[in-house]
């Protein structure tokens, strides 16, 4: 049986199998959320929403590389007509898709107190977690005119709760585990021992999970899932066996990973057999100054560069870019 909890480690029978034409694949996910203060307290109506320009811009970019991104929108974002009028257009071209995103500080109703601890939607009670969810759903149905079919919790916050509560709203992905992460020392799940693999959460197989592709590259790369949370605990020593090329923890993201370590993290996914390369990156990355990723022009100018050499090289070893709707309708049920 498997355990029906997204907390849960999977057993090694729940790997999802893909159609024998699906080969390896890459799916582009965008933290689609408000701009906010990353360093500040959490808080509930002090945000901006002036990156829709910039949205527009790389969503241009997305399909001229030819990448359907997903954007995985919060409260804030399904609430701005300016984000309809946008993603709305991409998603009835066929150049986008919507899935949910809760940041649970944002998102109505507020009657939990707004602290780090319940800044994890799954730390908070059952009934808060679905209400807050529900119209978070019912607003995209509503507003986008598309019903989600994948989910991530904002700060990867998953619950007890959350896998019941995604089959009960018919969603059918989530792609809230960032496996090789530990957030448990900031009230968050400790993900290091979860798989990169997809793979299904339930027995009936109606919630399948896509963690965040994230792949320890070096000689020591067998042991790294023991090794590095060890080693992260010295920062001396992990730095050390990073520049001996020993072991190093690559994360397919353009925020804090530069293009040559992004792309030896791809070598070994492809070269692990790895079927789906799950990438990511926050909406507010696309301005100046909004994430501590992008701070000057020349950030913004890497983090493009970044995507380009990526997906060149992607095409180079034959692992295309895909969408939800084909992950679906191409997993092995």
């Amino acid at each position: 049986m498997l355990s029906d909890s997204l907390l849960a480690l999977p057993l090694r029978a729940s790997k999802a199998r893909f159609e024998s034409d699906f080969g390896q694949r890459s799916l582009l996910t965008v933290d689609t959320e408000e701009e906010f203060d990353w360093n500040g307290d959490f808080n509930a109506h002090q945000y901006g929403l002036k990156q829709f320009r910039a949205l527009a811009k790389f969503q241009q970019f997305a399909e001229g590389i030819g990448v359907s991104p997903v954007y995985l929108i919060d409260w804030p974002i399904a609430q701005s007509p300016r984000a309809q009028e946008l993603l709305g257009d991409a998603v009835r071209r066929g150049t986008a898709e919507i899935g949910l995103q809760l940041h649970p500080w944002v998102n109505p109703p507020h009657d939990e107190e707004v602290t780090p601890y319940n800044s994890f939607a799954g730390n908070l009670p059952a009934a808060v977690e679905r209400e807050k969810f529900m119209r978070l759903r019912d607003a995209i149905e509503r507003n986008f005119g598309c019903h989600p079919q994948i989910y991530r919790a904002g700060r990867y916050g998953l619950g007890p709760n959350t896998a019941k509560l995604l089959k009960e709203a018919g969603v059918a992905i989530d792609s809230s585990v960032r496996a090789r992460f530990d957030y448990s020392a900031v009230h968050g799940v400790d993900y290091s021992r979860h798989p990169i693999e997809p793979y299904w959460v339930d027995a009936e197989r109606k919630l399948l999970e896509l963690p965040l592709t994230t792949v320890f590259w070096g000689l020591l790369r067998k042991q790294g899932q023991w090794l590095h949370p060890r080693a992260s605990a010295y920062p001396l020593v992990n730095g050390i066996l990073s520049r001996l090329a020993l072991l190093e923890k690559i994360a397919l993201t353009p925020e804090g990973v530069t293009r040559d370590e992004a792309l030896r993290g791809i070598d070994i996914a492809i070269d692990d057999g790895l079927p789906l390369l799950v990438l990511s990156f926050h909406s507010p990355s696309l301005m100046v100054g909004q994430t501590p990723y992008v701070r000057n022009e020349d950030d913004l100018d890497a983090l493009y560069d970044w995507l380009r050499a990526i997906y060149a090289y992607l095409a180079l070893r034959s692992v295309r870019p895909t969408t939800v709707g084909e992950i679906i309708a191409s997993v092995e049920v």
